[in-house]
């Protein structure tokens, strides 16, 4: 009877989950009835503008008050308890003080309620009483099977007309929409909603999660994914409860619909302890957000300002089909900044068909330019703008384009805004249309008011800027998915069992022969070496390995040998090993260092210097880099990063990300580097960080690339005793 989870199995645990995710919600989000506790008489207090919302928004549904100090709260009779409500509530908001919410969320769990919304404060944000009184709330809800969003959240919102459902305080309620937004931080929730109405932005659901003690992000995103509702999610994020888990559902997600996040707090404190290349390149910067949210297909962005502008594409455009822009302006400055965006976001701006090029001299004045950007010039009328919309948008050598408005005195804002939407419309190829209305009176009403509406920027950088990110989104979703790569012949068990031996002296650094052993489970080529314990033994090594070697000292707590004179390259001979090694402890004892012994190797020829290495953050799971190698590895800082397992794509663009590619690749005449090879290293090198979780950091510094082959010149690898996290929750 196999005792080992499938991968079938996996898949079935998975498939489990996102339908009690999805049910979960469903009491939140399309409740029958709705309970507000600490319902205030009193507007401009939180539960006053609570149930003044829910009511004005016009739910659909029951709206119960309870107070238990007055019969009547805003019109509406009012009830004691939850329990003295008549009728099935699925919905409880509650905002009492936080100590007296366990026990309320207790009534709520005896009359039967399937959610609770805690607006309260006081949980864990504010310490250890606090996340005390956050885990007797979470107990409750437990053992009765109700779901809680928050606490310290600032409620709940769903558009859909035959729901209507505004359990949040906020002044103003969200616009109705094709976008779902989760937010982890209520006061921020509020301008979220607010702005998102200034743009024209609508929503389908709306959820502030506050301290996510239960329902958490990854719910949510198992409820969007087959939303009818919902066309674009959009995530405001402090913090991953389970990152690995966030990233699965996301790419599966993400292939439907377009996932738009902010993350805040940009420095990953779990990484700082370490002490090898890799980790300090990677303790440097959220690069591993950035790796994670790369493979998932996650669209990052810097700031809210441009979340909205890329949700205001994505929810109203299709999918650009590839990066050429064409550029339809008024004024020659705004498109050259235009283009100059483009081409540094990575849009490329090319040059008109000629058939393009005789359409439009055929209606625009001789000063006009119609290469790309296409400038009217400033006398341009309405009519101008749509037959050159029309124009460039059936231009075969364009996917996308960018229509950019300035002002003049003859022309109304108005005027050209419908004439672009004309020609919109008549577009047999509908492709993305964005526009730049450059005025104080900012985006004509006409634009969003429409059965088809047009993104529109204050400035031609930030629809650039939005449309690259549509544009890489569109790449990523158009490539197929494909599986972690297990290269051959890896030695799972005799790698297991050394990590067992390792383990039990307390882990620690692994000794040079431990090394080796390791790298040649994984099949990672190391240079030829020998391990030895004293001077004379060293010398004996290098008569062995013949011709030049390179000396190494072993010296407890020696990371970076380079520095204190723990290597010697290009020695000769049996005597010049001896003499040398002697010189070397002598060294390294006044460093600090006691020499135990020396690792001989041969020689390598010279070749490209990279490093490539492995990290085991607490949150993400092993964390792979490859980038420059060497000594100045860490000076450069020209690293690619990505979550293993690894999958063949995976190490190909990896590389092709680095500055230092064109040396592999060949630069200026120079031979091309044994690129597949390589790649081979970064593979298995991600077999054995997702092998063995012990294996806390890995530096393969350097790896040098030849025309044929490679070789490992210098290996660290630490182990440590820690509890690595289930089957599933890696996964």
């Amino acid at each position: 009877f196999p005792t080992e989870l499938t991968e079938e199995a996996l898949m079935r645990f998975e498939q489990r989950e996102q339908i009690a995710a999805r049910a979960a919600l469903l009491p939140f989000l399309q409740p029958r009835g709705v309970a507000v506790i600490g319902a205030s008489r009193q507007r401009g207090t939180i539960g006053g503008e609570l149930f003044h919302n829910l009511l004005e928004f016009g739910f659909c549904g029951p709206v119960y008050p309870v107070n238990p100090n007055t019969s009547v709260v805003q019109s509406v009779v009012s009830y004691p308890t939850i329990e003295d409500v008549p009728g099935p509530v699925d919905l409880a908001v509650i905002a009492v003080p936080a100590e007296h919410v366990v026990e309320v969320a207790r009534q709520c769990a005896q009359k039967g309620v399937r959610a609770i919304v805690v607006i309260s404060a006081g949980f864990a944000e504010a310490g250890e009483a606090g996340r005390q009184r956050q885990e007797e709330l979470l107990g409750v809800c437990r053992a009765s099977g109700m779901r809680l969003i928050g606490p310290n959240c600032m409620g709940i919102a769903n558009t859909d007309p035959s729901i209507r459902l505004n359990a949040t305080f906020g002044p103003s309620p969200p616009s109705p929409g094709r976008v779902g937004f989760m937010t982890q931080s209520g006061a921020l929730g509020l301008a979220i909603i607010e702005y998102a109405n200034l743009l024209g932005i609508g929503l389908s659901t709306f959820v502030s999660v506050g301290n996510k003690a239960d329902i958490s992000g990854n719910d949510l995103l198992n409820y969007w994914e087959d939303d009818p509702a919902t066309d674009v999610i959009l995530l405001y994020l402090e913090s991953f409860g389970n990152p690995r888990k966030f990233s699965r559902i996301a790419r599966r997600v993400g292939r439907k619909k377009p996932i738009v996040a902010v993350k805040s707090g940009r420095s990953p404190a779990g990484m700082r302890g370490t002490s090898s290349h890799t980790g300090a390149m990677l303790a440097a910067s959220d690069t591993t957000i950035d790796a994670l949210f790369r493979q998932a297909g996650v669209i990052r962005t810097d700031t809210l300002e441009e979340m909205f502008d890329v949700a205001a594409l994505l929810a109203s455009q299709p999918l650009p089909r590839g990066p050429r822009v064409g550029i339809v302006t008024n004024g020659g400055g705004p498109g050259i900044l235009c283009a100059d965006a483009a081409e540094a976001e990575g849009l490329q701006v090319p040059v008109l068909t000629a058939t393009t090029q005789e359409r439009l001299r055929a209606f625009l004045p001789q000063q006009a330019s119609v290469q790309n950007p296409v400038d009217l010039i400033a006398s341009a009328t309405a009519e101008h703008y749509r037959l050159a919309v029309e124009a460039v948008a059936s231009d075969p050598n364009i996917d996308a384009l960018i229509v950019i408005f300035v002002p003049p005195l003859a022309v109304q804002a108005e005027e050209v805004a419908r004439a672009v939407l004309d020609a919109a419309r008549a577009a047999q190829d509908r492709k993305p249309i964005l526009t730049v209305f450059m005025s104080a009176r900012g985006v004509p009403e006409l634009l969003r008011a429409t059965d088809l509406t047009l993104p529109s920027y204050s400035f031609p950088e930030s629809a650039a800027r939005a449309l690259s990110q549509a544009v890489r989104y569109a790449e990523w979703r158009s490539i197929p998915l494909e599986a972690p790569s297990r290269p051959a012949g890896i030695d799972r068990d005799g790698a297991l069992a050394l990590t067992a031996e390792v383990l039990a002296r307390g882990g620690g650094w692994l000794r040079p022969e431990e090394v080796q052993r390791l790298l040649t489970c994984y099949r990672i080529p190391l240079v030829e070496q020998r391990v030895v314990s004293h001077a004379n033994a060293a010398g004996d090594a290098a008569q062995e390995l013949g011709g030049e070697v390179a000396l190494k000292a072993i010296a407890p707590g020696l990371v970076h040998k380079t520095d204190v004179g723990g290597v010697t390259l290009g020695l000769r001979g049996r005597e010049a090993v001896i003499e040398e090694s002697i010189r070397m402890a002598h060294r390294l004892a006044e460093a600090g260092y006691q020499v135990e012994g020396y690792v001989v190797q041969k020689l390598a020829p010279p070749g490209v210097e990279v490093i490539v290495g492995a990290i085991e953050d607490p949150s993400f799971g092993p964390v792979v880099a490859c980038g420059a190698g060497g000594v100045l590895a860490e000076l450069l800082g020209d690293v690619a990063i990505r979550l293993a397992p690894l999958t063949a794509r995976d190490a190909a663009t990896m590389l092709r990300e680095l500055r230092l590619f064109p040396l592999l690749a060949g630069y200026r005449g120079g031979p091309a580097s044994d690129v597949p090879a390589l790649e081979q290293v970064l593979l298995r090198t991600s077999a054995l960080a997702t092998d063995l979780p012990h294996a806390v950091e890995l530096d393969l510094n350097p790896v040098r690339v030849y025309e044929h082959g490679i070789l490992v010149l210098d290996a660290r690898i630490r182990m440590e005793p820690i509890e690595p996290p289930s089957l599933l929750a890696r996964r």
